[in-house]
């Protein structure tokens, strides 16, 4: 009885231990798969070579690195790939219910898949292994830093919105061969960027479309999947570091039309704000790209509100010269009248003094008796002092004459000149507003359009 029951005993527990334990390396063992066997990755991995490979790409757009406007470059960072390999195969059930495997990704033979746009090798870490599951399709994840070119419309700029294409082929295998599909279809693309999306920067990412394109070339056709990714710019530091000050200095020198014609202070306030919007001009030129297919609108914004201040310059310098011109002629005129004055007063002059020393003699006599010697000196000198600070009010009067003349025109009644000055400066300012208003009602109008 008891050899039965250990009997029993042994059968039960040795059907417990003979659970079979699987491993990876079992997988690989019965694919053969190993790094000495080179059959996995020579060629193309199908069974029939008139059997195409049906790649499915899947472009997740995770960061805007960097838009280059200057040399039209975008830094995107993307993908996702997945083909299915003929050669691989195996029976979960087999091996544990194992149904995908990791292995190196050089193990493996990999589609030949190339960015037409990209302009500068990717030196970022790659992803070192591939994923293979039971029915042989195979996955890999490379997450690539793409430096491509892109050819940008900063006419709008910077309101404006950029498409930038990704495409993607085959370098030697045509359609014949390798097949591309988009494993995500525009809107699915799109979503899936936008909740994996890490840093966008300056700009908002706003679609992704996928389309797929067929070339001809040495009598062969060729498929090509073609990624669109549409960012539109963030235009509030550009705005505020660049628009407004510009927008300030034009107000400024609206301001100076206030400012008196006659002085130079005014001339000089509108050179200095000349000069701040070249400053300004210089820095554009290190945004902007030097070729582009139409003239930005920013660019036509700083010209031609440099030409209206260079403009209305000239025009400072034209009222300054009439009004120099006007003063000069009425200063030669007040001269004249002076020299003709003063041969007039010479002779009134020589008549009171001829009749003052006769009176001053004629009381002399009378009173030679009565006053003493002093008193008579001290009436003399007092009279010569009284003529020489007479001269001294009038050359004085002749002094402030003259600078009225220089310091306000105005008040002294200007003459020909000057009344064409004021007109000119009248008629130019309501230009001048006019202008301005009308260029930049309708810049902003197309900006927005």
């Amino acid at each position: 009885m008891v050899p039965v029951v250990f009997f029993v005993f042994i059968f039960l527990t040795g059907g417990t231990s003979s659970k079979n334990v699987c491993s990876y390396h079992d997988v690989l063992d019965y694919l053969n798969l190993t790094t000495d066997n080179n059959v996995f990755k020579l060629t193309r991995p199908v069974l029939d070579h008139t059997h195409h490979t049906r790649i499915q790409l899947d472009i997740l757009l995770y960061a805007i690195l960097a838009v280059i406007e200057k040399t039209q470059t975008f830094v995107p960072f993307i993908w996702a790939t997945l083909w299915n390999n003929e050669l691989i195969s195996w029976d979960p059930a087999q091996f544990c219910g194992i149904t995908r495997i990791t292995v190196p990704k050089d193990m493996l033979w990999r589609p030949d898949l190339l960015i037409y746009e990209m302009v500068q090798k990717d030196n970022s870490d790659r992803n070192p292994y591939l994923y293979v599951d039971h029915h042989g399709m195979v996955t890999y994840e490379e997450d690539m830093n793409v430096v491509s070119t892109c050819e940008m419309d900063v006419h709008k700029f910077p309101f404006d919105t950029q498409s930038c294409n990704i495409t993607i082929s085959s370098a030697v295998h045509c359609i014949e061969e390798m097949r591309l599909f988009p494993s995500s279809n525009s809107s699915r693309a799109t979503q899936f960027s936008r909740e994996v999306m890490k840093s966008q920067g300056e700009w908002e990412f706003l679609h992704l479309s996928v389309s797929s394109y067929n070339f001809t070339f040495d009598n062969r056709l060729w498929e090509q999947l073609v990624y669109t990714f549409t960012i539109k710019r963030r235009p509030l530091l550009h705005v505020i570091n660049f628009l407004l000050p510009i927008l300030f200095f034009l107000s400024l020198d609206l301001a100076s039309f206030f400012i008196s014609d006659h002085r130079g202070e005014k001339l000089g306030f509108k050179v200095t704000v000349l000069l701040a919007i070249s400053v300004l001009l210089l820095i554009l030129n290190e945004i902007l790209p030097s070729m582009s297919n139409k003239t930005p609108l920013i660019a036509t914004y700083c010209i031609v509100i440099f030409a209206l201040m260079l403009l209305s310059l000239l025009e400072t310098i034209l009222v300054v010269y009439l009004m120099e011109i006007d003063s000069e002629q009425r200063l030669k005129n007040d001269q004249e009248d002076k020299q003709e004055k003063v041969k007039s007063d010479d002779g009134k002059t020589e008549k009171r003094s001829q009749r003052f020393c006769s009176c001053i003699c004629k009381a002399s006599e009378k009173e030679t008796e009565m006053l003493p010697v002093p008193e008579e000196v001290s009436r003399c000198v007092q009279s010569r002092e009284s003529r020489v600070l007479l001269l001294i009010l009038d050359e004085l009067q002749e002094l402030k004459k003259t600078m009225s003349l220089h310091l306000s025109p105005r008040e002294a009644g200007g003459g020909r000149f000057f009344l064409w000055a004021t007109r000119i400066n009248r008629a130019f300012f309501v230009f001048y507003v006019t202008t301005v208003l009308l260029f930049l009602s309708l810049l902003f109008y197309e900006w927005k359009r």
